[in-house]
């Protein structure tokens, strides 16, 4: 029995055209674990879906993967819609994967909760990053839809409460592909050109769809890199946006976000009394004490007669005075005893007052002469007296022995 002959390349062939013919394999979706996720440089992305009994091989385009919202990860569960086909060129077939979502969770809230997660530790949400928000705008840049509510509201709620700021509006498109590069685009702007003291950015409530132009990366760098405050208003008290994170003020809708920006002009005319009232009470208090000082410098005689008070001055120094010279006369008289004193004492010291008494001092060569071993037979020397002196010869020396109480000629 003769069998016909094929190629490899046409039984692939044919495999491909049975594959792509068959409905049930053109547009399927599979659900399975992620398994050897891997992105190309060409930015295709090759996987295997898997569950416990067995494995597929699958594959994402560069164009199909630029749709998704969420970075798929190894174990992640899904949900992959596509079609399935063989490769010719290795016999094998796959998934040619079209759209991926995760199964059981939307891929919004997964790629909402990766970027979150991802800023966070990146410190885009820190506090210290935080910048706070002028208490008296001059100039309030307000980038949202030109046609929607939220700008209405904004534009009642800041003519009601401080109508001295004036407003800027950026008009941008708040939902759609285009919306998230025009929002930057008008932070930029802002920024640059410092169109205000404020940014407000936000937009009316929605799904979690129509909010994702605040939920897109660039928008969230670009409020974190303004020099200009910035405050998320978005949606309403439920609705938390990547946005709202990284602003410096986060308002729960768009309006709220204009009362944060905006001070209440009753409550400044309020306060404005009350500072008034306040200032005059100090003025009026200072005028009283002011009146009663005058009152009391008046009174005084020094004012009523001024030679009163030369009067006073005169009989003070004249009792200075008469201080003044007692003090002095105290002072001499405690100098002169003290003088007394000193020259009693240098009197009683005084050399003379041996003399007086009998007593004469021998010098030589005008030395006084102190031991015998200063002298010598022959020499002449004077005796000082206490009426004169005399010159005298040494005829003789006798040194007297005082421990045994002799004298011994020299």
């Amino acid at each position: 029995m003769e069998y016909p002959v094929y190629e490899v390349s046409q039984i692939n062939a044919y495999l491909k055209d049975k594959f792509d013919s068959d409905p049930f394999l053109s547009g399927i979706c599979i659900r399975g674990e992620l398994s050897n996720y891997k992105i190309y440089p060409s930015g295709h992305h090759y996987f295997t879906l898997k569950d416990s009994e067995g494995a597929l091989r699958a594959v994402l385009f560069r164009n199909s993967a630029m749709r998704l919202r969420f970075q798929p990860q190894n174990g992640m569960k899904v949900l992959a819609v596509g079609r399935i086909t063989v490769y010719p060129r290795d016999g094998g077939y796959q998934l040619y994967c079209e759209s991926m979502m995760v199964d059981g969770v939307g891929d919004l809230h997964v790629a909402y909760e990766q970027l979150k997660e991802r800023l966070q530790a990146e410190g885009l949400f820190a506090l210290e990053h935080k910048k706070p928000l002028p208490p008296y705008p001059h100039r309030i840049a307000v980038i949202t839809s030109g046609a929607g509510a939220a700008i209405h509201d904004i534009l009642r709620v800041l003519r009601k409460r401080y109508p001295l700021s004036k407003v800027l509006l950026l008009p941008v498109r708040v939902q759609g592909e285009e919306a998230p590069r025009e929002i930057v685009g008008a932070i930029r702007y802002a920024n640059r050109w410092q169109l205000g003291d404020v940014i407000l950015t936000g937009r009316g409530g929605g799904s979690m769809e129509d909010l994702w132009a605040f939920n897109d990366e660039r928008v969230a760098r670009a409020i974190y890199e303004s020099e200009i405050p910035v405050v998320s208003a978005v949606g309403h008290e439920p609705d938390v946006t990547i946005a709202d994170f990284v602003a410096d003020v986060r308002a729960a809708t768009p309006s709220n976000g204009a009362e944060l920006i905006a001070p209440d002009q009753t409550e400044l005319r309020q306060r404005l009394g009350a500072y008034e009232k306040r200032l005059s009470a100090a003025m009026e208090r200072r005028l009283k004490l002011s009146r009663q000082q005058l009152d009391a410098l008046s009174s005084r005689r020094v004012l009523q007669s001024p030679m009163h008070y030369i009067e006073d001055r005169r009989l003070m120094l004249d009792r200075v005075q008469d201080r003044l010279i007692l003090a002095a006369q105290h002072h001499l008289e405690r100098k002169r005893r003290n003088f007394s004193a000193l020259a009693a004492a240098l009197d009683a010291m005084s050399p003379l007052k041996v003399l007086a008494r009998g007593y004469s001092v021998v010098k030589q060569q005008g030395h006084v002469v102190k031991s015998m071993e200063q002298l010598a037979v022959g020499q002449q020397v004077q005796l000082c007296l206490s009426d004169g002196s005399a010159l005298a010869r040494i005829e003789e020396l006798k040194k007297e022995d005082t421990s045994h109480g002799t004298v011994q000629n020299l």
